[in-house]
């Protein structure tokens, strides 16, 4: 019996079975690193916790400069002034300041500061004549006339006092991104100033000082032996 021929069959290509990628040694380094590091920093924070180890400073943190020139003396001068009393006063100023006919959004400057400053009263003993002293040794008696009651100006109180609110016309803003006047708010401290002066001369300071001053001069010529103190005040 004839048999065919032998008759090649096609072959079939099936596809390739992709090897399991490893990483390679220098990326298995990268891999460890990390690890070993994230462990370091979990164990630092872990420390930190508990307080064994100090806080970390911050290596972008704001850094003050302290530039300043040395302090230099102007003037010096003695004093011969008791001062006998003084006053702390809170004012609220409100300041305004524009242009007639001129709309306020335009320009316009309003400011709300509240001021507190303090008040002296003072007794200046380098003015006293030379008959202001009358002594009696026999009834063991003085006699002695001061001038009057001296107030000083108001001493602001920069850390008590603050701007509450402030308000400015558009032409104000614009002037004010290119430079900013520092007379303005002088202005503001200025004013509050002289309205805490004022007040204090009504606030009755003057008779509070007169008393002190004639009891801490009592309670002086007394060590002194002196039994009588009389304490006259010039009229101002």
């Amino acid at each position: 019996m004839a048999t065919s021929p032998d008759v090649d069959e096609p072959t079939r290509e099936y596809p390739a079975v992709p090897e399991e990628r490893r990483p390679s040694g220098f990326a298995r380094l990268l891999i460890f690193v990390g690890f070993v590091f994230a462990l370091i920093v979990l164990a630092c924070f872990g420390l930190r916790a508990i307080n064994v180890l100090p806080s970390f400073d911050n290596p972008f943190e704001d850094r003050t400069v302290d530039r300043s020139q040395p302090v230099l003396l102007q003037s010096m001068r003695d004093l011969h002034r008791y001062v006998a009393a003084d006053g702390t006063f809170q004012v609220i100023v409100d300041l305004q300041q524009d242009k007639e006919n001129i709309p306020d959004f335009l320009v316009n400057r309003r400011t709300l500061f509240v001021g507190s400053g303090t008040v002296e009263v003072y007794v200046d003993f380098s003015e006293l004549a030379g008959d202001a002293l009358k002594i009696d040794e026999a009834k063991q008696s003085i006699e002695l006339t001061l001038p009057p009651p001296q107030q000083s100006t108001a001493a602001l109180d920069m850390t008590k006092s603050y701007v509450v609110a402030e308000e400015r016309g558009l032409f104000d803003r614009i002037g004010d991104a290119f430079g900013e006047e520092p007379n303005k708010q002088q202005r503001v401290y200025q004013l509050a100033q002289e309205r805490i002066t004022e007040a204090a001369r009504a606030s009755g300071l003057d008779e509070r000082a007169k008393e002190n001053t004639q009891r801490m001069l009592e309670s002086l010529f007394a060590r002194l032996g002196y039994t009588t103190v009389t304490v006259t005040f010039a009229n101002p």
